[in-house]
């Protein structure tokens, strides 16, 4: 392993001093690169003199985003500690379990979270912020190695308990280059970021990417779309990211008619597809519509669909990013062919090297000689060279024998104008064993009949839902994903 150059705030503090960095919606206190800087030196000569901190050692934090937060990921490229990120909405038992898991010598709290957390009084526990920065000129860095972790991000645990995925130094730069090389990122940038900081999406996305090219984020901690719509405006923001769920709000708010996003260069969407009639609402506008693929084991910006393509190749998560190597193995273990549904592989600097203590994981997601992570999704490869995801290798039912992908059906159904959102799930059956389960929302004009006939003229008989349900909304999770655990539980 090679020593690591990471310090990205002081290198803009030298560069532009007086650039605006950070602005924090609600208090709207708002930092340069310089004052950034002195603010993550502070928190770096804190931790490490007054409170012991070392190398490694791990900083759980239970808070929404503020400018002191991210300040302290500018103390963690200093000082080489490892931040943990908690979800707030979490229950206290889920809290205590991933507390217990990181192990963490200090943890910084939200007065508002404090009841989620832990009574154990051997834990060092914290409000954030508790720093002055105006007495710390400068901080002589701590150098760390390219595979020593920033972050320790949980995922939601779906599958089973959450699993820890050691976010490299390596793999935020890499990230970071991927991201400015499939997007246009640079000192001009300026985004609005709603993304929560316990998910990938909120720090990885599009927030460090901007503090390595030197752009300008304004924070929020909630999201709330007349103030997304109006700040993008304001701002004249260049890019923007959600999921679709947030825009669709966006769209259906009285200021999206009148207000000018013309700024915006394209949105960036993540989570789910998003429906066409959506990509057309904001083709209306001029906004174009980037989608992507990402996890947080790899990148996450992994692919790209050009804004272009945005509807010829609907459902569609694009080619992959530059430094992004992939390969898409069939059920017999060999190279797909084109259309030939197969597992995603991925390989490239991005890639994390472990989950944090749990062998077992890491082992059963890298391929047997170790050069590739196993993502478990289905995918397929066009003859243009586009992929699409089939479905999540844990979404799969069987009806009758045959093998169902939900994500087909529900890319079938989002081709109908008046459907919002679907989801299909596999449902115990008598006969079949399993049959497929759509919920959905619809903007009016649709029935069960429509819906089956146009998957009738689209879906071999045996991937056709039994059932049909519709919905005002659909359950999503705390990070604005479809929750198909819940609808399946119905």
């Amino acid at each position: 392993m090679k020593v690591w150059q990471q310090d990205w705030i002081a290198r803009w503090a030298l560069y532009s001093p007086d650039k605006p960095a950070i602005q924090e919606h609600g208090s709207d206190k708002a930092v340069t690169y310089c004052q950034l800087n002195e603010m993550g030196n502070a928190f770096a000569h804190y931790l490490t003199k007054d409170k012991n901190v070392s190398k490694g050692d791990r900083v759980v934090v239970l808070a929404e985003y503020s400018v002191e937060y991210i300040a302290l990921f500018s103390a963690a490229q200093k000082a080489g500690f490892i931040v943990v990120p908690l979800n707030y909405r979490l229950s206290a038992p889920e809290i205590k379990e991933i507390i217990d898991n990181a192990a963490p010598v200090l943890i910084y709290y939200q007065e508002s979270f404090k009841h989620l957390l832990p009574s154990d009084k051997d834990l060092n526990i914290l409000t954030l912020p508790s720093v002055n920065s105006s007495d710390i000129s400068g901080f002589d860095i701590i150098p760390v190695d390219e595979d020593d972790p920033i972050f320790i991000i949980y995922t939601s645990g779906t599958t089973g308990k959450p699993k820890g995925v050691k976010y490299t130094h390596k793999m935020a730069f890499w990230n970071s280059i991927n991201t400015a090389i499939s997007l246009k990122i640079n000192t001009e940038s300026r985004t609005v970021n709603v993304m929560p900081p316990f998910h990938t999406g909120g720090w990885n996305v599009l927030l460090l990417p901007f503090l390595h090219h030197g752009g300008f984020t304004y924070v929020c901690r909630k999201f709330d779309p007349q103030v997304v719509i109006n700040t993008i405006s304001s701002l004249k923001c260049t890019v923007f990211m959600a999921v679709p769920t947030m825009l669709a709000m966006m769209a259906q708010h009285s200021d999206f008619q009148h207000v000018d996003l013309s700024s915006l260069d394209y949105i960036i969407v993540g989570g789910e597809a998003m429906p066409v009639p959506l990509i057309k609402q904001y083709a209306g506008k001029q906004v174009a519509i980037r989608q992507g693929y990402g996890m947080t084991e790899v990148g996450p910006n992994l692919t790209s669909l050009h804004q272009d393509d945005a509807i010829r190749k609907i459902g569609s998560i694009g080619r992959p990013n530059f430094y992004v190597e992939h390969r898409i193995i069939n059920e017999a273990g060999q190279d797909a062919a084109v259309d030939e549904p197969g597992e995603l592989w991925l390989r490239g600097p991005m890639v994390m090297i472990e989950y944090w203590k749990n062998e077992q994981a890491t082992k059963d997601t890298f391929s047997e000689d170790g050069n590739w992570f196993k993502t478990g999704d289905i995918v397929i490869e066009d003859n243009e060279k586009y992929i699409y995801i089939v479905d999540r290798l844990k979404n799969m039912f069987i009806s009758g024998a045959e093998n169902v992908y939900p994500a087909e059906i529900e890319r079938v159904l989002q081709k109908l104008p008046h459907v919002k959102e679907c989801v299909v799930v596999g449902v115990k059956d008598e006969r079949w064993g399993e049959v497929g389960k759509a919920y959905v929302v619809t903007s009016g004009n649709t029935d069960e009949d429509t819906l089956r006939a146009h998957c009738q003229a689209n879906l071999a008989k045996f991937k056709i839902p039994k059932y049909f349900v519709f919905m005002d909304e659909l359950p999503k999770s705390d990070s604005g994903k479809i929750d198909r655990k819940l609808l399946k539980s119905l």
